[in-house]
Formats: structure tokens, sequence, C-alpha cells
């Protein structure tokens, strides 16, 4: 029997899953997909995970091509000399390459009392700590949201809709990335689901309390549960296996999304850092660099020279309740236009559009499971701004560097 290159996915998230599944389109690469838990974590569903609206799980069979190799297991550590990984029950499990996706998790709060008695959302077992803590306190308890991003606007909207009191603290701004115009009509929806919005300057958390939250300006916010959604951050597997990463902990890489210290090491996701550069953690980001990692394993495998990533956004869509929703469009470079379908006349439009997002995204997982290389974004899409930042480094890097021998 011939060689098959062993190629192995940390972490099955959407860029892992998108990865791994490309990867099958050689015969003669094996392709493993290591990942803590057996099933797949629709992470844009888990704000309906904890208020009982979905389940926000799809059996890994469903969206992994046929010949890929769930493998269950912990990574404790990269063995990047040895082409193998260290898993946490004792084992081993070696590699020809390696495709690290390994994602995000929620930030650890450096706010006193947070880490005690605030309730994170960034992964199926926080959301499966918080549900019945909900449920415990029932419907008339005080709760408070910290962090107004995507995340702590749909989880508000959420529990608002099923007529909990809640309250968002949103910081300087709720929902920073918005377009004024879309923000505004976030906010509208916000109030129109009872959520009281506590923004501006004075709008920061210095304490959570087992019944309260308080801030900066002396406020004690009454709150039976609280929910820490703000900011995330990223395991630390590379820095513990001795790779280089950003200050965040992302694996960095250049814009093939090769590792620095390892060409046989690719990153994609949340937790690459691209010529220190990262992409906005999302899922639409991480499908992109997932087959953008996948397509420099593949060049490499052909012994052609692999393409830089490009990943281009759309913009941002956010549920807001059940029956509500907002998109709001973007320009190239990720930037916020005028422009958004939502508002008191397209809220529903809104949220058939979200809901579109959340099934297409499983549903493109599928197809390249079925197809692998079918989903394909057009080059254009790309941002202008990153390439002028990469030609101002290459320009004023120093040329008359003597290298040490």
């Amino acid at each position: 029997m011939s060689h098959r290159t062993q190629v192995v996915v940390v972490g099955g998230g959407y860029a892992g899953v998108t990865a791994a599944n490309r990867l099958t389109k050689r015969d003669d690469v094996a392709v493993t997909l290591v990942n803590a838990r057996p099933t797949f974590v629709e992470r844009i569903r888990l704000h309906q995970r904890i208020a009982g609206s979905h389940d926000a799980v799809v059996d890994y069979r469903r969206v992994l091509a046929d010949a890929v190799r769930l493998e269950v297991a912990t990574v404790e550590r990269i063995d990047a000399a040895g082409r193998r990984l260290v898993l946490a029950d004792g084992g081993t499990l070696g590699y020809d390459y390696l495709v690290y996706a390994v994602g995000s998790t929620s930030a650890a709060p450096a706010v006193p009392g947070a880490a005690e008695h605030a309730y994170p959302l960034a992964s199926l077992e926080e959301a499966d700590r918080l549900a019945p803590e909900l449920a415990a306190a029932g419907r008339d308890a005080h709760v408070t949201v910290v962090g107004a991003g995507p995340s702590g606007i749909e989880t508000a909207s959420e529990l608002a809709e099923q007529g909990r009191t809640v309250t968002l603290v949103a910081g300087e701004l709720a929902g920073p990335y918005l377009h004024p115009k879309g923000r505004q009509a976030v906010l509208a929806q916000l109030v129109r689901l009872g959520v009281t919005v506590v923004d501006g300057p004075a709008a920061v958390v210095t304490a959570v309390t087992a019944d309260a939250v308080q801030l900066a300006d002396g406020r004690d916010l009454p709150s039976d549960v609280t929910i820490w959604t703000a900011g995330f951050g990223v395991p630390d597997l590379a820095a513990r296996s001795g790779l280089s990463t950003d200050a965040e902990g992302r694996l960095r890489a250049d814009e093939t999304l090769t590792s620095v210290d390892d060409e046989r090491i690719v990153a994609a996701g949340d937790a690459a850092a691209p010529s220190d550069l990262p992409f906005r953690m999302s899922c639409q980001a991480a499908g992109q660099l997932g087959g953008a990692a996948a397509d420099t394993v593949l060049a490499r495998l052909a012994g052609t020279e692999p393409a830089p990533a490009v990943v281009g956004f759309v913009g941002q869509c956010l549920s807001l309740g059940r029956g509500a929703g907002l998109f709001q469009f973007a320009r190239r470079g990720d930037v916020p236009v005028r422009a958004f379908l939502g508002g008191r006349l397209g809220a529903r439009a809104g949220a058939w559009l979200k809901e579109l997002v959340c099934r297409s995204t499983v549903q493109g997982l599928v197809w390249e499971a079925r197809r692998p290389g079918s989903v394909r974004y057009p080059a254009f899409i790309g941002d202008p701004r990153r390439q002028e930042v990469l030609r101002a480094r290459r320009e004023t890097a120093p040329h008359d560097v003597v290298p040490v021998a």
C-alpha cells in the first residue's frame, strides 16, 4: 500500500471542519480531526441554547466528509520537532502536516468577582453551566449581560423576548462595529424588547458580586444572574508548545497561514495571526481561513507555491430575538456602511436573513464535505487596506541586516 500523507487538524469548529473537508480532495491524504467533544457546536447559536430555542449542536457525521477520521481527544502539547501531538490521556498522534484551528474562548475577566459570579458564554460547556442557573433563578430574576458585541446583544435580546428583566451593560458604545444608523435600529429594538441599555463612559464594570454588578460611577445594578460576553481569548496550546504567538496567544504565521516556526504547521480561524494582522474573530472569517489553510497544505503536497489567504467580510448579522434581526452591510475592508436590513420595517426580514446565515453556515460545511473545494470566495473580496499595510512594511524593512551565523 502506498504511503498516505498524514494531516491532522486540531480543532473542530468552523475553520477546522472546513479545512478537514477540503483536504480530502487528494486520495493520498489521510485526514484526522482532533476535537475535545464529539459534536459540532454552532457557536453562533449558543445564546439560543441557553434560552431553549435551539440546541446549537450538529452531529459531526453530517458536516464531516466520510474520509475524515474524528478523534475525540484533548491536545496537551504540540511536539513540532517530533511531528506529533501529545494528548491529555497520555497518547500521541503523529502528523506530516498540522492545521492549527483551535478557535477562541472567553477572555478571562480581570474585574474583581467576575470569575466567581459571572457566567461566560463562548463554549458549549459554558452555555450548559449557565442554562440551569437561568432556569433556577426564574423568569422574574434580574439578568445582567456585560458586553455589547454580537454575543451580548443577541443574548440580551433572546432572554428579554421571553419576558425576562434584562440589563445590557454596553461599555462606551453598544454594537461598536455597527454604523451609527444600524446601531440606532438595534438600540430601538432592544428598547422594544424591554432591555435596559447602560452605555457611555461610566458604563464600565468595576466589580461583580453574587447579586449585583457595580459600575465605575458607583451605581449598583441588581443582578441575580450575570452573563459575561466582554471579549474573547484564544487557547494557549501554541504558546504552551513553544511556538511563536502574538500578544493574545494567536499562532504567528505568514500570509499563506504557515507558522513562522515550521512550514509543516498551518494556522486557521480565530487563533491565527497572519503577518501579525489577525482577522476579525467570526465564523465568517473562520470558514475562509479554514479553506485557505487546507489550500496551503495541498499546494505544498503538489509541489507548488501556496497562495496568500484572502478573506472578505460582507457585514455583520444579528438576531434580536426570534422575531427580529439586523444585517449590517459593509464594504471591502470590513467597513460598515449606512445600509442595513432591519429596523422597525425590516426587522422580520432581518430575522429571516440571520436564520438563513446560520443555516447556510452549516450547509456550507455539508457542501464542502460532499464536494471538497466547492465553497469558494472570489479574490476581489479581500481587504485592500491590508495589502497597503503589508506593502508599507516591505518598503520600510531594513535591507542591510547581516545574518548572524
